[in-house]
């Protein structure tokens, strides 16, 4: 079993930051991918970032936050991170944690990320 505790969510201006972190605990085998998802009010799942296993990982971003956003991870700690820059109030969803490891699939809570006008 591997948990996921999201943190570094809330509320913020239109041209804010957030930094979103992601810790992964439990049985966690290596190599592992981690990204991030959001879900915001009406709309679909859908995803944000991604980053694969590696020194640097090879990362994916949604076209929408692209530029904007930067993901991360810290191997030695289990954790990726979610850098959000330059955020629009269409930013604003809750944001989830994800892990993968071959065929399993963990999911964090969420976190709550709103982004006023």
């Amino acid at each position: 079993q591997v948990q996921l505790v999201e943190s570094g969510g809330g509320l913020v201006q239109a041209g804010g930051s957030l930094r979103l972190s992601c810790a992964a605990s439990g049985s966690i085998f290596s190599p592992y991918s981690m990204g991030w998802y959001r879900r915001g009010p009406g709309k679909q799942r859908e995803l944000v970032a991604d980053i694969t296993s590696g020194r640097t990982g090879n990362t994916n971003y949604a076209d929408s936050v692209k530029g904007r956003f930067t993901i991360s991870r810290d191997n030695a700690r289990n954790t990726v991170y979610l850098q959000m820059n330059s955020l629009k109030p269409e930013d604003t969803a809750v944001y989830y944690c994800n892990y993968k490891f071959e065929s399993l699939l963990y999911w964090g809570q969420g976190t709550q990320v709103t982004v006023s006008s």
